[in-house]
């Protein structure tokens, strides 16, 4: 996977997780959105693997989980915006809450030990680099939100 900066869309993987986006109808975003969660939580392995939650963390399926994530994210009230020029081009239809909790398990699963995506950062940039800093403000976001809806 090439990498080339800490944001959630600057790697190969996430930008090829964008294009796939910008070519389908809006209504499969949401589907695709879903699967890259789904892919590291244990959900589907899915076309070009995952490990799912019983193995190693795929370094690709970890970064496009992490993009998905964000895009969930900034749909949150507060939520920080993607800010990417190679974020998707095309909109997103809003996204269903139940992606939150979802992007919520991802996050986690890609910030565990053995991740292969939270390992390569770890020895660039420490455990308390921009990238780790970047997930955990998603993370805040999603749980926010999710807390908010509960309170309603």
């Amino acid at each position: 996977m090439g990498t080339w900066d800490t944001g959630h869309f600057d790697n190969d993987a996430a930008v090829d997780f964008s294009a796939d986006l910008d070519e389908v109808t809006v209504e499969r975003r949401t589907e695709i959105v879903r699967a890259a969660l789904l892919r590291v939580v244990g959900g589907d392995a899915g076309e070009g693997g995952g490990g799912g939650a019983a193995g190693p963390l795929d370094g690709d399926a970890g970064a496009v989980a992490v993009a998905a994530a964000a895009l969930v994210a900034e749909q949150c009230p507060g939520g920080p915006p993607v800010e990417s020029v190679y974020g998707p081009e095309e909109p997103l239809p809003r996204l269903p809450e139940e992606l939150r909790e979802l992007a919520v398990l991802a996050l986690d699963r890609v910030s565990e030990a053995g991740s292969e995506v939270r390992d390569r950062w770890v020895k660039a940039d420490g455990e308390s680099g921009a990238w780790h800093h970047g997930v955990a403000e998603l993370r805040g976001a999603l749980t926010a939100a999710i807390a908010g809806r509960r309170e309603r």
